[in-house]
């Protein structure tokens, strides 16, 4: 990771300044499993706090078993009572019919390139690219993915690179030029700059 570290900061300065002020890289990574996947679903537009509390109440509904067995015995009634909406509640048990069935095979993934991954996982209900991005980031470890559709990492750009408006997709992939092939670690850098007190 010092490798990354030293090619972000030479190559882009005012991300240079973020490492400086952020300090060590301390990405924490998830197992590439159907349960971090359904707590990406969990997550999707909602504040961390909120959706914790949601994934907690669905964790402890299956006794702390989150497969697609223990999600598909839940009913939707059921599952939307712990918090999820209706939405959530199809997307997630969309996912589980797919897994069950293998149309989504997690172990087959890590071996796969990034934009395999993103093929596979998006043809489930409510998993978009975003969701994809950060199962590749967190999940599956990949070191170069750029998350063009977070709105975090977009506000971040425009804070620290003094823009007057959010960053399109293309003019984020030209300013990434300068951080390949070690796009996921600036994202966590950029992530890590909206945080006042940079402790995660």
């Amino acid at each position: 990771m010092k490798q990354a570290i030293h090619h972000l900061r030479t190559g882009d300065p005012v991300l240079s300044a973020i490492i400086e002020r952020v300090g060590d890289y301390g990405i924490q990574f998830r197992p590439p499993d159907f349960e971090t996947l359904v707590k990406s679903i969990v997550f999707q537009q909602l504040s961390g706090r909120v959706a914790s509390v949601i994934f907690g109440r669905l964790a402890t509904a299956v006794k702390g078993v989150v497969t697609p067995e223990t999600v598909l015995k839940l009913r939707p009634s059921r599952m939307r009572s712990l918090g999820l909406s209706t939405q959530k509640t199809a997307y997630i048990r969309d996912l589980a019919r797919h897994t069950r069935t293998g149309k989504v095979v997690f172990a087959d993934l890590p071996a796969l390139p990034d934009d395999e991954v993103i093929l596979r996982l998006t043809q489930v209900k409510g998993v978009g690219v975003w969701t994809a991005h950060m199962f590749l980031i967190f999940a599956l470890q990949r070191t170069d993915i750029l998350p063009t559709g977070d709105l975090g990492i977009r506000n971040a750009i425009r804070k620290a690179y003094n823009l007057e408006a959010l960053p399109t997709p293309d003019e984020m992939e030209r300013m990434a030029h300068r951080w390949r092939p070690y796009c996921s670690v600036a994202s966590w850098y950029l992530w890590r700059s909206l945080e006042s007190d940079a402790n995660l």
